[in-house]
């Protein structure tokens, strides 16, 4: 059997242990102050609850969060992208980048809230009845070769000299078919792209380029779009989908957070 000092000392190093979890308060974005949560769950493990933290006219999203225990799994990651984009399909959201932790629910008032409460009333205002859409677009591959090859006489050329011979005897000849095809590649993204962007101006709000994911990508555009147009957007994608069958895959992925069409005071200190 254990003494009872056994058991104090014991009791002294849990006491301690749990003392030592510091917390602090993980803010996923800015919401109307008007708005009621569910039982909505975020970031860490287990998940912490979700709730708001209310300033004037807006409220931060924040859960509790332990410090020493570093974010960044792709758990994570989701859980914050997942809790933005369902509070987007019901009300106007400003996201703020992954891993924002802050001391504690009256840091997030004193030093988020509180200074830039005009700023972010006016972001919330800007987004009432909007929403951002992602639009995808990736090239069938043998279609695509199949067009450069069309198009391109040097690198119907280029294919000859390779077909039947040796990797090593045709090095030159391959890497400048490489490159003729990324080049023609490229001219096609951004021929796509401006056609896409110039059938959609008239029905968002605004377009912002993305940066390719992948070396086939066609077209990867965010749109920020009126939630009242979405099925205006939806009609135009169709027909390009019907223009580009067998060529071009679309996806159409939203309604989400709008990432890419807000600076928060957050994002603007980090590209200064």
């Amino acid at each position: 059997m254990s003494s009872s000092t056994e058991r104090s000392r014991t009791a002294g190093t849990d006491q301690a242990d749990r003392s030592a979890v510091s917390t602090g308060s993980y803010v996923y974005g800015i919401v109307p102050t008007d708005v009621e949560l569910d039982d909505a769950r975020g970031v860490g493990d287990p998940p912490g609850r979700v709730k708001l933290v209310r300033h004037g006219e807006i409220a931060a999203l924040v859960s509790e969060v332990a410090t020493n225990r570093p974010l960044g799994r792709p758990q994570d990651l989701k859980a914050h992208q997942q809790l933005l984009d369902a509070a987007a399909a019901e009300v106007p959201v400003l996201p703020l980048r992954f891993g924002a932790v802050m001391a504690d629910e009256e840091s997030v008032v004193d030093e988020l809230l509180a200074p830039h409460h005009e700023a972010f009333l006016a972001g919330l205002k800007e987004l009432e009845g909007r929403a951002e859409y992602v639009i995808k677009g990736r090239y069938v591959e043998q279609a695509l070769l199949a067009e450069v090859f069309a198009e391109n006489a040097e690198a119907v050329g280029l294919r000859q000299e390779i077909v039947g011979k040796p990797e090593d005897a045709t090095w030159d000849a391959r890497i400048r078919l490489g490159e003729v095809i990324n080049q023609s590649v490229e001219a096609k993204r951004d021929a796509d792209t401006s056609a896409m962007v110039e059938a959609l101006v008239p029905r968002c709000v605004a377009i912002a380029m993305r940066e390719p994911t992948h070396e086939q990508d066609a077209v990867h555009l965010a749109v920020l779009v009126e939630t009242s147009r979405q099925d205006e957007l939806e009609q135009a994608l169709d027909e390009f989908a019907r223009q580009w069958e067998g060529r071009v895959d679309l996806r159409l992925i939203g309604p989400m957070a709008a990432y890419d069409f807000v600076m928060t005071p957050q994002q603007e200190q980090e590209g200064e």
